[in-house]
């Protein structure tokens, strides 16, 4: 299988652009902290400054203690008890500045699951708005970034992900993720650059 890179089915149009959990609790002082978002956060603010009204931000809210969550997110939190919300500042929570400046215009989703598709909400906000294409950024490649790409494929949008805003915390899975949107998925996942994605988009 061929990797295909570039912006390849027409020009960016009707478009939102997702970012992913670009949050406190994920910069740094945590044991959830990915190494690679603060080199990526240039990147990110570039791609949010260019249509700010058409930014969606999601934030991944973990449960107030793990008896809050329910099925395998219960030992999931039992584990992680030092990131539930009776343990973490709420600032943690927030998003990273300077991305917090940029709400309004742009908006907050919360989420307590990988995917922001879970509960239909994003779903039906982007159908109602006209939305066709989701351009995505953030945190982390190879877990929320994943969820939400797929769940967007699923959904039949123009999904392009914008190469140098995206991080993990592991290279190995971030490469291979990378690698199987570019191949497995290369007839409904596109993979650029934010300088490409910028020169590309027009709306209004």
């Amino acid at each position: 299988m061929t990797e295909e890179t570039g912006l390849r089915f027409g020009p960016i149009r009707e478009a939102i652009h997702l970012c992913v959990d670009m949050q406190a609790m994920f910069l740094r002082d945590t044991p959830w902290a990915v190494e690679w978002m603060e080199r990526i956060l240039p990147k990110v603010v570039e791609l949010t400054e260019a249509h700010p009204e058409r930014n969606l931000f999601t934030r991944f809210i973990t449960p107030r203690d793990a008896g809050e969550a329910a099925g395998s997110w219960r030992r999931y939190y039992e584990k992680w008890e030092g990131m539930t919300r009776a343990a973490l500042p709420d600032e943690k929570l927030e998003l990273v500045e300077p991305l917090r400046r940029l709400v309004p215009p742009g908006q907050v989703f919360d989420k307590k699951v990988y995917s922001p598709w879970f509960c239909g909400r994003l779903h039906q906000h982007l159908q109602e708005r006209g939305i066709s294409t989701v351009i995505v950024s953030g945190a982390e490649t190879d877990v929320c970034v994943l969820a939400a790409v797929m769940t967007a494929i699923d959904h039949g949008y123009r999904t392009i992900l914008a190469t140098d805003a995206l991080c993990g915390s592991a290279d190995e899975t971030h490469e291979a993720l990378m690698s199987v949107y570019r191949a497995r998925f290369g007839l409904q996942v596109e993979t650029a650059t934010v300088a490409e994605i910028v020169a590309d988009w027009s709306e209004g």
